[in-house]
Order: C-alpha cells, then structure tokens, then sequence
C-alpha cells in the first residue's frame, strides 16, 4: 500500500470517528451532567454522585408516568403489528381499488409534521370524548407506528417464497392453516423489528401527547416536559441517560434475538 492511498485511508476514517463524535456529543455531555451535585444543569460538573439517580427512582411521578408509557407502548406494538400484517398483506399479495389511496395513507406520517398530526388527531378525537383518555392516545400512537410496521412487514413478505405457500395448499392446507404455519414463521424477523419500532415510538412520543393528554393519561415524555417547564436540574438528565439505556438494551436484545439485518 502506497503513503497515498494510506493517507487516505486515516483520513477516512477520522473523518467518520469526528462525525460520530459531533452526533454523540449531546449524549455524552447529558451522561456526565447527570452525575453532578448541583441543583441547576451546567457543563462541566462541579463534582460527581449518583444522587440524582436516586431521585429519579424515588419520583413517584415519574415511576407512575413510566408504568403508564410502558403499557401504552406494549399495546401499540401489538395492535401496530397486527394491523400493520393484514395491510401488508392486503398491499404485497392483492391488487384493488383504491390501492393508491391507501399506499398514500400509510406513508403520510412520514412526511406530514407530527405537530400537524397532533392538532388534526385533537380535532378529531375530541369529537368522540377521546381526549385525554388513554383509548385515545394509543389510537394516536397507532396512527404513527403503524407505516413503520407495514414497511418491516412487507419487506419480510417480499423475501418468502410463495412457492412454499403454494406447495402447502396443494397438499390441503387451508389458506388460514398456510398463513399461520408457514407466512408466520417465515416473516418472524419482520413482525419482531415491527414490533419494537412501534413500540420505542410510542414510548417516546413527546409532540402528538403533549396535545391529547394533561392529566389523566399523561405518558412519561409529557411528564418529562412539565417537569422541565419548572425545574432543571440533573435528575432530567439521569432519567435521559436511563431512557437510552433501555433504548440500546431492547435494539442490542433485538440484535442477539434474530439480527437486525435480518429484521430490516
């Protein structure tokens, strides 16, 4: 190898570690303020501590609001998936009327601004007394997740071979016993990636909540938030700081259980 091509080489690559370090710097620096004494945020630290850890485990509101966010997020990954299957389906194996309606209506959250979604989502689940109910905020959230459920779903629908489907019917199988034997099995990857992505969503849905909710259904990024319209201090950054862990514990948990190349 030439000094050129090496020069290159290193350039590269310091290149790439200088752009992962500018994305990861807000990270790091909200990891190191999380573990300073003092009751404001400010960079760097005057000295260290888990306190404010403990605080966070000892905000009852907070271990309230996580509970509820946790169950919104459990169901909204189900009913995402489910829901996100029977489109995917309904769009890889089927041709109908109005196929483009509804190709447009799963990708429009990608492009429309959740704070677009949310004054819409108001107007409309007002109408219904679904404001600020919990029914309400997870038809919200599935109104979000599921364009990402039926993308990592059909992609594991485009990779089955429908010979395998075929070869079944042949032999007797019902379509219903072919899906749930064979299509199931085979798109597995998909619907568990689907999953989690809804899920990780709507757990930290902050925008579309903020409108639909004030007390009885507040989830945890809106508690986040009228906490931080009081007070700030490094408690918020210890609950950041946990919120990412649990983040890379359920992607590294998806990488172990079936690859996210697999999932994706």
């Amino acid at each position: 190898m030439n000094q050129t091509s090496l020069l290159a080489r290193w350039s590269w690559r310091l290149l790439i570690t200088a752009i992962y370090l500018f994305l990861l710097a807000p990270i790091l620096i909200v990891f190191i303020v999380s573990f300073d004494t003092r009751q404001y945020l400010a960079f760097p630290p005057e000295s260290y501590s888990l306190g404010s850890y403990a605080l966070v485990f000892q905000n009852a509101t907070f271990i309230g609001a996580f509970w509820r966010s946790l169950g919104i997020g459990i169901v909204v990954g189900f009913g995402a998936v489910a829901i996100g299957t029977l489109l995917s389906l309904a769009l890889t194996r089927h041709r109908f009327r109005g196929e483009g309606a509804v190709n447009f209506l799963v990708i429009a959250p990608f492009i429309v601004p959740n704070i677009v979604l949310g004054v819409g989502l108001v107007l409309v689940l007002a109408n219904f007394g679904l404001l600020d109910t919990y029914p309400g905020i997870i038809l919200a959230h599935l109104g979000v997740t599921i364009p990402y459920t039926v993308r990592t779903v059909s992609m594991s629908l485009s990779s089955v071979d429908r010979r395998v489907e075929e070869a079944a019917m042949v032999h007797g199988a019902s379509p219903l016993k072919v899906f749930w034997r064979i299509t199931l099995p085979l798109i597995r990857p998909g619907l568990i990636a689907g999953w989690v992505i809804a899920f990780l969503i709507s757990f930290d849905e902050t925008t579309i909540s903020l409108f639909l909710v004030s007390v009885k259904a507040s989830t945890l990024p809106t508690e986040i938030y009228r906490y931080l319209e009081y007070s700030t201090d490094p408690q918020i950054a210890a609950l950041s700081v946990i919120l990412i862990l649990i983040s890379l514990v359920v992607v590294i948990a998806l990488e172990r259980l079936i690859g996210l190349r697999k999932a994706v």
